[in-house]
């Protein structure tokens, strides 16, 4: 059995930068330095969708979180989390440990950590009701993929945590 059974959920675009609204790519394709510490460490990776591409489509403007927080938007966010909770739930029935969310710093729905995000706020709160608590990391607003980086040594003590 070759299985580690960790798992780590990301934000989409930290696996697919072509996500990203036009012109705020940071990445060609994804952020390969944070993909490769994870599977490095036998860490799976599960992609979570991306909200704004699915609500609004590749070609949207650039947007706040206000702009985002309404009931349509959270409405969608919850209806696309529903799969990612049964996924959640039906790892930890399993014996996997969940290592936490990788999400998007600044982002107007992918923040975890300082104005969280409104998905991440849905997928959080969703998580709480289940009684599923997890740690929460962002990549900063000012990575850029290939340049040598503090994050990086603190992404890495973050997947080491238990």
């Amino acid at each position: 059995m070759h299985r580690a059974k960790k798992i780590l959920f990301t934000a989409h675009c930290i696996l697919n930068q072509n996500a990203v609204i036009r012109q705020w790519e940071r990445a060609k394709g994804g952020f390969n330095t944070f993909i490769q510490k994870t599977l490095e460490n036998n860490i799976s990776i599960v992609q979570l969708p991306c909200p704004e591409f699915t609500f609004l489509g590749e070609d949207r403007p650039p947007m706040t979180k206000q702009e985002y927080d309404t009931e349509a938007y959270r409405r969608h966010s919850r209806e696309i989390l529903g799969i990612i909770l049964k996924q959640f739930q039906e790892y930890l029935n399993h014996g996997y440990q969940i290592v936490g969310i990788l999400g998007i710093q600044g982002s107007p729905s992918c923040d975890t950590l300082k104005q969280k995000g409104v998905f991440m706020e849905e997928l959080l709160a969703m998580l709480g009701e289940q009684g599923t608590h997890v740690k929460t990391f962002d990549v900063p607003e000012d990575y850029l993929e290939g340049e040598e980086h503090y994050i990086l040594k603190e992404f890495q003590e973050f997947i080491h945590q238990q």
